[in-house]
């Protein structure tokens, strides 16, 4: 093949992609409407195990969200789904990222917590099959990934709003090889898209009382799909006078975060999803790593609230699955508890959460029988939520 027939193949190819998008911003103008929880009985909470160490945190978080939600759920207020077959030894079997009847069980409930699944890569014995977040973001069009890092004592109190459908991640598997020397992939940044989720983090930050939004991209160097996102975030600001919002370059942004002189000031941030992902596992790290991070998934329709770290193979090998930090599940279901209407018990678990992790720290776990099994750290933590002291003994620790 000759350049001019590469360049042409190539120009067909992008045209396909071309078409995929578009109708992809039809769609996304067409769902406007946000699910209302206060009309909804029962709420369906679904469970998902996933794989590797997932079975042995999704049995804590699900243990401490069942005794938070004793009374809703005896008053038919809640309802758990245990959802089965989103192993990695079914999604083979069926060779999908997520097999018909399981997105349709997903899809029965509202919400969904989530252990962590494995996605296949070159040279493991699976499959190459999609990865089972990225497919369930697209089937449930959950475009917010939403990341809260907390560390009172240091002043750190964050919330990412990471763009989950677009940017280099909505088309990374559609790249082609020009010719044997040339190689492109694909930026995809809509303003449907970026107006959603810049929207998301404003709407956030008036519900909870907070007065800044930063927005994070490249816009100097890449203009023009930054400059969308950022130009975009100009229009959204309008509609929300009392908040102040500023723009940083990701690069700098990175360093700022560790900056003790400055990151206390940050507060609410909204970018793209590549940016996201490096921020957010960065701002985890400073929390105490990324096993101490819960994460969201929202759509305007439904929700999926999900650790932010792995399957952890090598505990499961050596026979250590049952060590493994339910803690970071466990945030994402304080997540969900928010998001479903059940703030005071959300922020109750977050309480919890902290004294335990934090401060305390009087049973841990380190991922080795040197520190505490799941279960163990899941009844240290239940009886921390039932202390009558809880919200004082906070108060002092985060003011000390």
């Amino acid at each position: 093949m000759n350049n001019k027939q590469a360049i042409e193949a190539a120009g067909m190819h992008f045209q396909n992609i071309l078409y995929e998008q578009l109708a992809r911003i039809e769609e996304i103008k067409a769902n406007q409407e946000w699910t209302n929880f206060d009309n909804i009985k029962p709420i369906r909470i679904g469970m998902l195990g996933g794989d590797g160490i997932g079975p042995y945190i999704s049995a804590e978080s699900q243990r401490v969200l069942e005794r938070l939600l004793k009374e809703p759920v005896k008053q038919g207020k809640v309802v758990f789904e245990d959802i089965t077959g989103l192993t990695i030894e079914n999604r083979a079997k069926h060779m999908k990222s997520i097999p018909e009847d399981v997105l349709d069980n997903i899809k029965n409930c509202h919400v969904t917590l989530k252990g962590p699944t494995h996605t296949p890569e070159k040279g493991d014995p699976w499959p190459n099959i999609e990865s089972a977040n990225v497919s369930m973001r697209k089937s449930l069009d959950l475009f917010a990934n939403v990341r809260p890092v907390r560390l009172p004592q240091e002043g750190i109190d964050w919330t990412f709003f990471r763009e989950n459908t677009e940017d280099l991640y909505a088309v990374g598997s559609q790249g082609i090889n020009v010719t044997d020397d040339l190689a492109i992939d694909f930026r995809v940044i809509t303003t449907q898209g970026s107006e959603r989720i810049i929207d998301a983090a404003f709407a956030y930050a008036k519900r909870n009382h907070k007065d800044r939004v930063t927005i994070v991209t490249k816009a100097n160097i890449v203009k023009t799909t930054d400059g969308k996102f950022l130009d975009v975030a100009r229009q959204v600001s309008e509609k929300y006078p009392s908040i102040s919002w500023d723009a940083w370059y990701i690069d700098i942004m990175t360093a700022k975060l560790l900056d003790t002189s400055r990151r206390s000031e940050f507060q609410v941030l909204a970018l793209p999803n590549l940016y996201g992902d490096i921020l957010t596992d960065e701002a985890a790290q400073i929390q105490g790593g990324v096993g101490t991070a819960g994460s969201a998934n929202i759509g305007k329709k439904y929700a999926m609230f999900e650790a932010i770290h792995g399957t952890a193979p090598r505990m499961v090998e050596t026979g250590r699955a049952q060590y493994a930090d339910p803690s970071s599940m466990i945030r994402a279901g304080a997540m969900l508890l928010d998001h479903i209407g059940f703030q005071s018990l959300s922020q109750l678990l977050n309480k919890a959460l902290d004294i335990c992790t934090l401060y305390e720290k009087e049973v841990f776990t380190t991922g080795r029988d040197t520190g505490a099994t799941s279960q163990e750290f899941g009844d240290y933590l239940l009886s921390t939520v039932e202390r009558s002291d809880l919200g004082s003994k906070w108060q002092a620790y985060t003011q000390s």
